[in-house]
């Protein structure tokens, strides 16, 4: 169950946030202007939002849904760049993770790195 939680006391989430993309969704998104996956196999019209991470979210993400994925792309995105509201979700009690409310306007992605797995076999965040 998806409990909806506004940031303290604020409708909007502060710092650069973090959205795990397929290399080919994030493809189709240069070519129509913006992003609409939600999460792997799932689209913005599926889920109502887009998920997102904070940067110490993203591995155990990754891990998680991404373990047997093809070539990854972590975008990094400047909230304040969105139309689209970002609103902190509590998805269990005391997990919160930023949830997009629309589309990602490529203008947003302030950067995209490959999200690979490092020597231990775990995903790797790239360097900031």
């Amino acid at each position: 169950m998806l409990i909806c939680r506004e940031a303290r006391g604020s409708s909007s989430v502060s710092g650069v946030i973090f959205h795990i993309a397929e290399v080919s969704a994030w493809q189709a998104a240069q070519v129509s202007g913006d992003y609409r996956v939600s999460t792997r196999g799932r689209t913005l019209s599926d889920e109502g939002f887009i998920h997102a991470a904070r940067r110490d979210q993203v591995v155990d993400v990754a891990e998680a849904l991404y373990a047997d994925a093809g070539p990854l792309l972590l975008l990094s995105i400047d909230p304040t760049r969105l139309s689209s509201p970002v609103r902190d979700d509590e998805v269990a009690p005391g997990i919160v993770f930023p949830h997009i409310y629309g589309p990602i306007e490529l203008e947003a992605v302030v950067a995209v790195a490959p999200l690979e797995r490092g020597t231990d076999g775990r995903f790797a965040l790239p360097r900031s």
